[in-house]
């Protein structure tokens, strides 16, 4: 039995911190997990230049709200769920996500959690588990899947290595000359039909 692994960010929907940075004219909020590997080193910068700026989850959410999927991101995953299970494995948020998952059709979505003080200031975030998406790979090979993945920045790549078949899609040219063996693709067919390949 197989299931595809999707990241979120970068792959289904624009980078919410980098739609942030422009929207709030800070720019060095647009630092993702494309540039910075370690995550708790990225949190802790953002939630400190929020804190700086006085801005806290509601300035954020307002700028979501107008955030769509990429185009050609729903009827993508619109097909590969007529497929296979799909489920989008992310380091965002689910203060930050449900939007955007009602835009995309309310695909299973596992995620993380945002501390917000009564000022609506974000005071921290809980990971659902150390490694998320790779435990969560692991975790569903140990239920008797074989996983797919699919991700664009640093932190995919121990799913997509751990997983039977794994893929880049809309990388960094600095990520693809770093792992050259990862298949990269930059359109959605090119990667629907990776993944169809990878299922038989």
């Amino acid at each position: 039995m197989n299931i595809v692994c999707l990241d979120m960010e970068g792959v289904l929907v624009p980078e919410i911190w980098i739609a942030f940075a422009q929207a709030s004219g800070i720019p060095e909020l647009s630092r993702t997990t494309r540039d910075e590997p370690d995550y708790d080193k990225l949190m802790a910068w953002r939630l400190d230049i929020l804190r700086t700026h006085g801005l806290g989850l509601k300035e954020i959410q307002d700028v979501i709200s107008g955030i769509d999927p990429l185009p050609g991101a729903k009827a993508f995953l619109d097909e590969l769920r007529t497929l296979t299970q799909v489920v989008i494995l992310s380091d965002t948020f689910e203060q930050f996500a449900q939007p955007l998952m009602r835009k995309l059709g309310w695909p299973t979505l596992l995620c993380n959690t945002l501390e917000i003080a009564t000022d609506g200031s974000i005071t921290g975030y809980h990971m659902r588990c150390p490694q998320s998406k790779l435990t969560t790979v692991r975790a569903l090979q140990s239920m008797g899947y074989d996983t797919i993945a699919a991700g664009d920045s640093f932190n995919d790549l121990a799913m997509i290595q751990a997983s039977k078949a794994g893929f880049l899609f809309r990388t960094t040219p600095q990520i693809k000359a770093d792992y050259p063996q990862l298949p990269a693709f930059e359109e959605f067919d090119d990667l629907l039909r990776a993944i169809q390949g990878a299922l038989n």
